[in-house]
């Protein structure tokens, strides 16, 4: 069986490792559908730190991730039937958006899974972000951040 899952993972963290494990206990093989910065910024204030290809190599090192592909449009369909997704896991924020609606539809249509799972609100790349910010001020230093 195979799990698809997708999402940013800029800044790869332990609540990802812990989706990407769950997933890697659902099927035989993980494909994970990295969201480009493109699309990133369709539903998020902020870009990536990490660059795409970069983000890409951090998730194929993992041992439970076996495939990971960039995704350059909100058209999910296309990377399931590509990856010929059994299991499509997707967090609890997913959403009634038509780009979300249309590939549960597909899905169920085809006799597949949707799994939807809860997220560890201590796990964000955005907190992280936010509090290696607030560090750097409280430090006082005069350097800008690159």
């Amino acid at each position: 069986m195979v799990v698809y899952t997708v999402g940013t993972f800029d800044l790869l963290h332990v609540g990802h490792l812990a989706l990407l494990e769950y997933c890697a206990s659902l099927g035989d093989t993980v494909a994970v559908g990295v969201a480009s910065d493109e699309v990133v910024k369709l539903y998020k204030p902020n870009i990536p730190v990490i660059p795409l290809e970069q983000r890409i190599q951090m998730l194929l090192a993992l041992k439970c991730v076996d495939i990971a592909l960039p995704y350059h449009k909100l058209d999910y369909i296309g990377v399931c039937m590509q990856v010929k997704a059994d299991i499509f896991v997707i967090g609890e924020d997913w959403g009634k958006k038509p780009h979300n609606m249309g590939v549960v539809n597909y899905l169920k249509a085809q006799g597949k899974k949707i799994v939807q799972v809860q997220y560890n609100p201590q796990n964000s790349s955005t907190k992280i972000k936010a509090k290696v910010v607030a560090q750097y001020k409280a430090s006082g230093l005069n350097m800008c951040l690159a």
